[in-house]
């Protein structure tokens, strides 16, 4: 089931009807405490988030629902600046689409997080480990030490990627399309944002990477024991 949380009636229904024509489930909320409420009571699969509403706006909204879920959340903006996209993937959303869009380019996002947040992974190695970091593939966790550290799907989507691939570069663009698994319709700089985001959650010094290093002009990599 999917939350769609719009405040503009006529978007919302165009997005439901869509979605039901593609054979998703779906609720809405015109609002963002009532999308809220309904995000932390229906524990839906992915959640479609407006940024410009009443009472809470989509910021806050996003904030909250990350304190206690890693849900897909997509973020739908009619504002093209980028520091409000920036903004959006920095306090946790999976994704952005600025409006208005097209409901074939919504769809595609849509489907793509679902399957990255649906799909099981099957490998022969089921933990990875690198110094103090444990990724359980099967229990979807990762772990420092002896702390769980709570990750998006899209963060952890990220990590487990580089992860396999140990010291190997990659480019902003290979990122997009191995992690992000589909022609993306935004920039790179979806790459950074995540990246730093996951590195305030796993390193000691965010400025300072241990795990997940850069290479100057080429992309990013995992460490490499």
């Amino acid at each position: 089931m999917i939350l769609i949380v719009e405040d503009e009636k006529s978007i919302a229904e165009i997005i439901a009807f869509n979605l039901k024509k593609e054979g998703y489930e779906y609720i809405i909320a015109n609002d963002g405490v009532t999308g809220l409420k309904l995000a932390l009571e229906k524990n839906p699969e992915l959640v479609l988030l407006d940024i410009m509403m009443p009472g809470i706006d989509g910021f806050n909204v996003c904030k909250k629902i990350r304190q206690s879920s890693e849900v897909p959340i997509i973020m739908l903006t009619a504002r093209s600046e980028e520091v409000d996209k920036v903004l959006g993937l920095e306090i946790g959303a999976d994704d952005y689409v600025t409006k208005p869009f097209s409901p074939r380019e919504l769809m595609a996002r849509v489907k793509a997080n679902l399957r990255k947040r649906q799909i099981e992974i099957i490998d022969d190695e089921d933990i990875i480990t690198s110094l103090d970091i444990t990724i359980d593939l099967k229990k979807y966790t990762v772990t420092k030490g002896n702390t769980q550290i709570s990750l998006t799907s899209r963060e952890f989507d990220l990590i487990v990627f580089l992860a396999k691939k140990k010291g190997q570069v990659f480019s902003r663009e290979q990122l997009l399309e191995q992690v992000w698994g589909y022609e993306y319709f935004g920039d790179a700089r979806t790459v950074d944002v995540t990246i730093r985001r996951l590195r305030t959650k796993i390193e000691e010094a965010p400025e300072n990477p241990q795990y997940v290093l850069t290479k100057r002009g080429v992309g990013y990599y995992f460490v490499s024991e």
